[in-house]
């Protein structure tokens, strides 16, 4: 994947600051291919970025590369469902995996009852719906948000999911 060694881990209030620098930069690129630059990564605020962090229903968890945070998943857990949102990977080390890696090294951090996991993205990002694709997630639909249309990817949990849950952490 990367040269260097990735260590997974939650991200905590006081990394705040460098994930919300992480989020700005990786998102620049999907405001750009919208012609948006009001997109809600690129919109939050420090003090909403830190609120979300607090929230016990929602666990964000990032990669580092020594010290420095190179990529970041946020999961909203509602019942037996998780969505996944704001995958951000580093513009430098996009590319690598480290996409991918987050979405399997975010499977130990869920609650037990999780059956299914949900991720969206804009209808237009063909690598982000390729890679969501290529690791098990189905199109379900596509919605509208404005100009913005975004479509929905479901991925069903099982046995295969809790031996790597299981391995991963």
């Amino acid at each position: 994947m990367n040269d260097a060694t990735t260590t997974i881990r939650l991200v905590e209030d006081d990394q705040a600051g460098e994930l919300l620098t992480l989020r700005r930069a990786a998102f620049v690129s999907e405001a750009q291919l919208y012609d948006d630059p009001h997109i809600p990564p690129l919109t939050q605020s420090l003090a909403e970025l830190r609120a979300d962090l607090a929230r016990e229903d929602v666990v964000t968890i990032g990669a580092w590369e020594g010290h420095r945070l190179i990529g970041s998943v946020r999961v909203e857990v509602e019942g037996e469902k998780a969505t996944l949102g704001r995958l951000a990977v580093a513009p430098d080390k996009q590319g690598r995996g480290i996409g991918t890696q987050m979405l399997f090294a975010v499977l130990p951090y869920l609650p037990e009852q999780i059956t299914e996991i949900w991720v969206f993205t804009g209808k237009d990002s063909k690598h982000n719906l390729q890679m969501y694709t290529k690791n098990g997630y189905e199109e379900q639909f596509d919605k509208a948000a404005g100009d913005l249309t975004y479509t929905y990817l479901r991925r069903v949990l099982g046995q295969m999911d809790a031996r790597k849950a299981g391995g991963s952490a």
